[in-house]
């Protein structure tokens, strides 16, 4: 099949219409100041290394998208020229003798929608003619190279630098990696032009998911830490200072008199870092010493004949 029947069959395929206006929220008029201004604001607020909603990594495409059509003159006035009237998601059909760059229907190459792809895309590899594209597209980016990192605690807490080994068909390279503080298992961090390279050579970006290990002591709860801390039963009932541990080092916590195993006791700000910061609370686990000795047991009979207590009771089963 020749490259230009391929190119008619693409075109006829029918794909949602996409409104790059609507996406950005500007008018058909605006400025390409107007249009830059709006692609930064929208890209801080839906970017993936930012924004942990489920969908904020397909509003930040989209925007990349629109901006990719509406930052290049060339681009913008094809667009403009398939009229005003078109609804976003509507079904569409590129007019007959279409004149766009895109060769399209080749599985969407730079991540963008196949309406993208059709009338702006990438088509083929320039090496496929000569190294000439008879279509006048640009090598399209890679797809985002995804990978696991694995980090502890006080790695996140803390936020520190890794350096990691990676190995791909152009050999092993090492690559610096910030872990951003307070960052929750699995959130990505995107190092731009650091993936897996394209035939034309240039290199996608790498998505690294987080994946903190589980903790000795402490346990991630959101953006909270959680830990046990066993009391001794004179503690509990007459009240005392404990040196708890917490990830930035031991503070002090006043128990109060007569609290009870399962009691949490909250250290305000003492979670992860954030705005604002998450807290650390302690669980009272109070744990009662065996009698070893005549005098032992002998205080516990004491106690049983001072105090009138019946901790069933308590719990309606008397």
């Amino acid at each position: 099949m020749t490259a230009a029947a391929i190119l008619l069959g693409a075109c006829k395929t029918r794909m949602e219409f996409q409104d790059y206006y609507e996406t950005r929220g500007v008018p058909r008029t605006a400025s390409d100041a107007e249009i830059k201004a709006a692609y930064r604001k929208l890209a801080r607020q839906y970017h993936p290394d930012r924004n942990t909603e489920a969908d904020a990594e397909d509003r930040f495409k989209a925007v990349s998208e629109a901006y990719e059509v509406l930052k290049d003159p060339s681009k913008r006035q094809q667009y403009d020229a398939l009229g005003a009237n078109w609804q976003n998601g509507q079904q569409f059909r590129p007019p007959p003798g279409w004149d766009g760059t895109g060769a399209g229907g080749f599985g969407g190459a730079s991540g963008f929608s196949d309406f993208f792809e059709t009338l702006f895309g990438q088509g083929f590899q320039a090496g496929d003619f000569g190294g000439q594209n008879p279509f006048g597209g640009r090598a399209a980016r890679p797809a985002p190279q995804t990978a696991r990192i694995t980090v502890s605690l006080e790695d996140v807490f803390n936020g520190v630098k890794r350096r990691l080994t990676l190995n791909d068909s152009q050999g092993a390279r090492q690559i610096d990696v910030q872990i951003p503080r307070g960052i929750r298992s699995g959130q990505k961090i995107r190092l731009s032009g650091q993936g897996r390279a394209g035939p034309s050579g240039q290199r996608g970006d790498l998505l690294l998911e987080v994946d903190i290990k589980p903790h000795d002591v402490f346990e991630l709860d959101g953006s909270d830490i959680r830990v046990l801390m066993p009391i001794a039963p004179w503690e509990a009932a007459l009240g005392s200072k404990l040196e708890v541990p917490t990830l930035a080092g031991s503070v002090t916590l006043k128990v109060p008199p007569g609290a009870r195993t399962g009691q949490s006791l909250r250290l305000r700000g003492r979670g992860m870092p954030g705005s604002p910061a998450g807290d650390q609370f302690v669980t009272l686990q109070i744990q009662t010493p065996r009698a070893e000795t005549r005098e032992q047991r002998e205080l516990y009979e004491r106690m049983a004949a001072a105090f009138s207590f019946d901790p069933r009771r308590e719990h309606g089963r008397a």
